[in-house]
């Protein structure tokens, strides 16, 4: 079992014939990634990697039965590729893409409002689920097959919490990147959840930053309904306020969004938190450690 996507999900990569999907393409394909189908307006009938190029998602999907896509499209036309996934009748959309204006995201979430699409990101690394598929931009070779679930708005720490982990034999089910940008699709109580429904996950990494409230409010979430152990880790504990780190929505505002406020709803929540990045995997360790056995199981990597 793993959350959203799995071995046998199909796949179609949006905007396939840019550098950078060629790219990513080739190393999802390696992963053993199913992907089925690729999208570039204009180059339908072309192959790129051995997959066929459609001109328009509700195409491909058509002749392929993919589920799933992931957006490579540049900025400017990113937006409209999601929104033509969702009318497509895709489930999932992952947006790697950056630097989308923030009305333009807007105008999608409301868009995706009476849809049943489900959109991960933007200005997100993807998701991957453990020596099964990999979707998006993530190194695969950290990660490995295991009971551990990972969430994160930040994709270089998400593979810092990886790689910890894999070292110290703890292996991950599924490896969420839900991406930093103020307005986005899948938050962090909507994987929270997921995992605690996965009987296949049993403990779990949330990885925050400075910016906005959505990590108070998965303390909140965790507090009420989460069964399984939750550690945590927030981006950021050292940036002036004012000051944009990185992440479009990675900024202090109005005195509200820092990583103190952070720490404290996730501490107050009986979320264990890591003071440095150097000690995400050592601290998801230490909290499983004081459950009955669970450190045994989840000790996956050989």
């Amino acid at each position: 079992m793993a959350v959203f996507v799995d071995k046998d999900t199909k796949v179609i990569v949006q905007g396939i014939t840019g550098s950078t999907a060629l790219f990513h393409t080739k190393q999802m394909l390696e992963y053993g990634t199913k992907i089925v189908a690729g999208v570039t307006p204009g180059k339908g009938g072309q192959e790129v990697e051995g997959v066929p190029v459609f001109n328009t998602v509700e195409e491909a999907k058509e002749k392929t039965g993919a589920t799933v896509s992931v957006v490579y499209v540049p900025a400017p036309f990113a937006a409209d590729s999601i929104m033509e996934a969702a009318d497509a009748e895709l489930e999932l959309v992952i947006c790697i893409t950056e630097h989308i204006p923030v009305l333009d995201m807007v105008k999608v979430v409301k868009y995706l409002e009476d849809k049943n699409t489900r959109l991960v990101g933007p200005n997100c690394p993807g998701i991957i689920t453990a020596d099964e598929t990999k979707i998006g931009i993530m190194p695969g070779y950290i990660h490995k097959k295991g009971h551990v679930g990972v969430v994160s708005r930040s994709g270089t720490l998400t593979y810092e919490a990886v790689h910890q982990l894999t070292e110290e034999g703890i292996g991950q089910t599924t490896a969420v990147g839900i991406g930093g940008d103020p307005v986005n699709g899948t938050d962090f109580i909507d994987v929270l959840k997921a995992f605690n429904e996965d009987p296949e996950t049993l403990a779990v990494v949330m990885i925050g930053e400075i910016g906005g409230t959505a990590e108070e409010e998965a303390a909140a979430w965790v507090k009420e309904h989460m069964t399984k152990p939750v550690v945590g880790f927030i981006g950021g504990q050292t940036a002036p306020p004012g000051k944009r780190m990185g992440h479009a929505g990675a900024i202090i505002s109005g005195g509200k969004g820092t990583a103190a406020e952070k720490i404290k709803a996730l501490n107050e929540a009986g979320i264990e938190t890591a003071d440095t990045p150097s000690v995400i995997g050592e601290t998801l360790i230490n909290r499983i450690k004081k459950e009955d056995g669970l450190y045994e199981k989840c000790l996956t990597v050989k």
